[in-house]
């Protein structure tokens, strides 16, 4: 079969296939424990999901227009000014099934082959897949241990060319849980004044912080024109499975925003956005509870994990992932996640899934429960204790 060419520069997401390898085990006989899967375990609040029913029950199951409702949109508008202090018109706000339309429409509105586009490795993988995919350069800017997961501003001018036309942020960052400051925040915008080019927020994980509160690089002077705000409702409000997400940007990018939406997805399920303004507009209790449970199996998973011998974790500012250290194990990122899941019947994900700057690292989800975490942590430390051992024979 002849496939076009660019199907070659496609990536994927690799928490997808460690899952179904996960899950082949556990069909098996294999007890595994997941921490591979970046997906809140708290159901949806009962309000969302009443308010699905009732719209579906109103007959809110037919077209909608492709930005999304009008109403929702509202919604989403008058949210992002509360949260960020933007101000912000329903027409710049584009309703999408999930974030990643948002990322990958923006992409595709804004890069021509042969455009350079910067993003944070180790960092999401769909980025690099897109930029690539578009045929457009994939500029990577290391983000490191060392600086809390945030990095070198002076590394990134060095990166910014005459080709540059987006640069993509995550903060809180998945797969790290670093965040970036008030500090690092104002130079980025700085630095995208001076040369002009886009910024792709992806603030997915804004509500899940640990301490401090969320900033978004479009509320300082000058940016909010060229920046895309991407959020959505999967991990706030436990929501993976609804397929609902948005982007707040620029009123002419978002018309082409739309126009995308159009060509692919007609438009978004209309009584699923009902459920999302719900989750907006409606109680919050649920979002608070479910951040300071992540807290709590913040604290107890770091703390495992620096016990572990070979192993040392920084503490995580924002969403639900820790990011151990691994090189004093000695075996490389890709072989203990592999071993892990293999031997010691513990899901994890291997640091180079987010790029190449990712080896010597394993990223966990803590979004599971605190015994589950407690068996995970037993699990890692009775196989690097045999391997240990075994290795000083």
């Amino acid at each position: 079969m002849n496939y076009a060419a660019r199907m070659a520069r496609l990536g994927t997401e690799t928490a997808f296939e460690v899952l179904a390898r996960a899950q082949a085990l556990e069909a098996q006989g294999k007890s595994v424990v997941h921490l591979e899967i970046g997906e809140p375990d708290f159901d949806t609040p009962v309000h969302i999901r009443e308010a699905a029913i009732e719209a579906m029950q109103s007959g809110w199951t037919h077209y909608g227009p492709s930005a999304g409702l009008r109403d929702v949109r509202e919604a989403i508008a008058s949210y992002v000014e509360k949260t960020r202090g933007i101000y912000a018109e329903p027409d710049q706000v584009v309703v999408t099934p999930g974030g990643k339309p948002i990322l990958f429409f923006t992409m595709l509105a804004l890069l021509d082959e042969g455009d350079e586009a910067i993003y944070p490795n180790p960092g999401f993988p769909i980025y690099e897949s897109v930029i690539e995919f578009l045929g457009a350069k994939a500029v990577p800017i290391r983000l490191r241990e060392e600086r809390n997961w945030t990095f070198d501003v002076d590394e990134l001018a060095s990166l910014v060319s005459p080709k540059t036309k987006l640069l993509i942020l995550n903060s809180p960052h998945n797969p790290t849980g670093g965040t970036l400051d008030h500090a690092a925040l104002k130079a980025i915008a700085d630095l995208a004044s001076k040369h002009g080019f886009w910024i792709l927020s992806d603030e997915i994980y804004s509500r899940i912080l640990y301490e401090g509160t969320h900033e978004s690089i479009a509320s300082f002077p000058g940016l909010r024109e060229r920046t895309v705000i991407l959020d959505g409702f999967s991990k706030t409000y436990a929501m993976t499975g609804w397929r609902l997400g948005y982007g707040v940007m620029e009123k002419s990018l978002a018309a082409h925003v739309a126009r995308l939406m159009t060509n692919c997805n007609s438009c978004t399920n209309s009584f699923v956005q009902k459920a999302g303004k719900a989750a907006l507009t409606g109680p919050q209790d649920s979002v608070d509870d479910m951040v300071a449970e992540f807290h709590r199996r913040r604290d107890r998973l770091v703390a495992g994990l620096n016990a572990l011998p070979g192993v040392s974790c920084t503490m995580p500012t924002g969403a639900f992932y820790a990011f151990p250290n691994v090189t004093g194990t000695g075996m490389s990122s890709g072989d203990l996640a592999r071993a892990m899941l293999d031997e010691a019947g513990v899901a994890v994900l291997s640091g180079t899934a987010f790029g190449k700057f990712g080896e010597g690292y394993l990223r966990l989800s803590y979004a599971n429960s605190l015994p589950n975490l407690e068996k995970a942590l037993e699990r890692m430390g009775g196989f690097l204790d045999a391997k240990l051992k075994a290795r000083t024979r």
